[in-house]
């Protein structure tokens, strides 16, 4: 899920520096680095990070990536909707699409309202 959340801030920054973004983008970006701010603490280095206003994904996935992981944040619920969200309203505001890689994923539904049971053996 690291993913998600490092294709969001880059699609937050983007809308930023680019001026496209709405205040319902900002708002949502701003929540988003908060609830990653909350499970950044002690890592001020990664704290650092988060307030670079990156808009690369993939410089965001190398400086970040790792404590999004050890922190938990990315596995909590609150982070990955705000990430979601952000996505959904900054592809909205600037008529872009965000690519994730799910090619190593297992379980990946898309759309709503999905069931689905998975078994790994």
């Amino acid at each position: 899920m690291v993913d998600v959340i490092v294709a969001a801030l880059a699609a937050g920054a983007t809308a930023g520096v680019s001026g496209t973004a709405t205040d319902a983008v900002k708002d949502a970006y701003g929540l988003l680095k908060a609830l990653i701010r909350r499970r950044f603490t002690g890592r001020e280095t990664a704290r650092a990070a988060l307030e670079a206003e990156e808009t690369e994904p993939g410089v965001w996935q190398t400086s970040i990536g790792q404590d999004l992981r050890d922190s938990g944040a990315a596995t909590d619920e609150q982070v990955l909707a705000a990430a979601r969200e952000l996505l959904t309203l900054a592809g909205a505001a600037g008529g872009q699409t965000v690519q994730v890689d799910a090619s190593h994923a297992k379980g990946v539904q898309v759309g709503d309202h999905n069931t689905q049971t998975n078994t790994f053996n």
